[in-house]
Formats: C-alpha cells, sequence, structure tokens
C-alpha cells in the first residue's frame, strides 16, 4: 500500500519497484508524455495545472483511490542515494 509522501522515480520509464501494478498502468502514459514534454509548456489541462514539469493523476480504483502528482526532474540527480535509502 502506498502512504502519504512516497516517493517513486522512474528510470527509462519501467514501474518503479514497490509501486502498485494498477496504479502504474493508469499513470505510465502521462509519465511516459511529461518527460518528453517541452519544458517551458504545460502539456495538458492548460485550465488547472498551470506549471510546466507537474502532472495530477489518479489511480482508477474507485474503492481505493489514490492521487499522484508527477514531476519531472530537469536535473541529473545522484539516484544512487535515493535507491539505497528507499529500497
Amino acid at each position: 500500500m502506498h502512504k502519504v509522501g512516497d516517493s517513486f522515480i522512474s528510470l527509462g520509464f519501467d514501474k518503479p519497484q514497490g509501486f502498485c501494478d494498477e496504479a502504474w498502468k493508469a499513470i505510465y502514459q502521462y509519465v511516459f508524455a511529461l518527460a518528453h514534454s517541452d519544458k517551458e509548456n504545460v502539456f495538458y489541462f492548460k485550465d488547472w495545472i498551470k506549471k510546466p514539469g507537474v502532472a495530477i493523476n489518479s489511480c482508477n480504483d474507485g474503492v481505493r483511490p489514490v492521487i499522484f502528482k508527477l514531476t519531472r526532474l530537469d536535473s541529473s540527480a545522484d539516484l544512487g542515494e535515493f535507491y539505497n535509502k528507499n529500497i
């Protein structure tokens, strides 16, 4: 189960380790689009999402709904430290 504040990083658009399979099916196309979108413009829902590099999506499980804030990382990060801490 995901908890408030959980963070995941997708490398190569693969489902992050520990991420719910069904939730990934609901959001992966947005992860892909966000990663390939213009860094200066909002790529969808321009009426209520106004910040480039951000998307809000939800899991399609109506019994256990989860809302996800997707954020594109524009800079290189030392992911080794992230993975060693969060696995």
